[in-house]
């Protein structure tokens, strides 16, 4: 399984109300296969653009994009997405939801079933997996969500804010409970937050965002293996110095 990713140049342009907003100007990024990298910026800077485009829900104005180098300008099923919203189908079951993309693409009943309740499993939800999805917690309904992206065997996972609508106890338990089925997958992941602390714990590197039209400000290599504890000072040092860089950019915008 392959997972590098390269944007090359890359600039994007929207038009709004008879206006230009430029959000991606000459941006150039490049992720390595099997790694955690995590967007982080400030509001409006384009790190969902970034993740639509890689995703081929959104076509760059110019510049390239490349995954395992083929020229990305479409959906396919090398990448799959979690969203904030969960996008679940609450009528649905666990298992039902998971094996949604396979019915779609007529995989056979028997590998479907084997294979979305293999990723059931690898997400802890075993004892739920004829549950209805409305009956569960959101921090059930986000497992969900990252199961069924992990089923079709994506080289590249995209996570957009995937624990933002949680609460912050649930919020630390999915991130420990990510990183565990991140251990036995080699997923590349494109993780998007708000949280710094959320982007220190997970992260291989994290990369900052200049406001809009974004370019990179900062690349931080997080050196400790996981799992990290958020108490140490150097944890506490690293994070403080990644607002400090968001904080100027918001500065900067006001």
């Amino acid at each position: 399984m392959s997972g590098e990713i390269i944007l090359n140049d890359v600039t994007k342009v929207f038009k709004r109300d008879n206006k230009e907003v430029v959000v991606l100007e000459n941006f150039n990024l490049e992720i390595k296969k099997g790694e955690l990298v995590t967007l982080v910026g400030p509001s409006g800077s384009g790190k969902t653009t970034i993740l639509r485009l890689i995703a081929g829900l959104e076509e760059p104005t110019s510049g390239e994009i490349s995954i395992n180098g083929r020229a990305c300008s479409c959906p396919g099923a090398d990448r799959g997405m979690v969203f904030q919203d969960f996008a679940l189908f609450p009528w649905r079951t666990v298992r039902k939801n998971v094996e949604f993309g396979m019915e779609i693409s007529k995989i056979p009943k028997e590998e479907r079933r084997e294979r979305a309740e293999k990723y059931i499993k690898l997400a802890g939800l075993e004892n739920f997996i004829d549950s209805r999805v409305s009956e569960l917690s959101g921090g059930m309904k986000q497992r969900v969500g990252i199961a069924r992206a992990l089923v079709g065997h994506p080289d590249v996972i995209l996570m957009d804010e995937p624990f933002g609508a949680l609460d912050a106890q649930t919020r630390n338990i999915m991130q420990v409970q990510l990183l565990k089925i991140l251990e036995k997958t080699d997923q590349t992941i494109i993780f998007v937050t708000h949280s710094v602390d959320e982007a220190v714990f997970l992260s291989d590197r994290v990369i900052v965002l200049t406001k809009r039209p974004a370019k990179i400000k900062e690349i931080y290599e997080i050196p400790w293996p996981r799992p990290r504890d958020r108490a140490t000072p150097e944890f506490t040092a690293l994070r403080k110095k990644i607002l400090t860089d968001l904080e100027k950019e918001n500065v900067m915008e006001n």
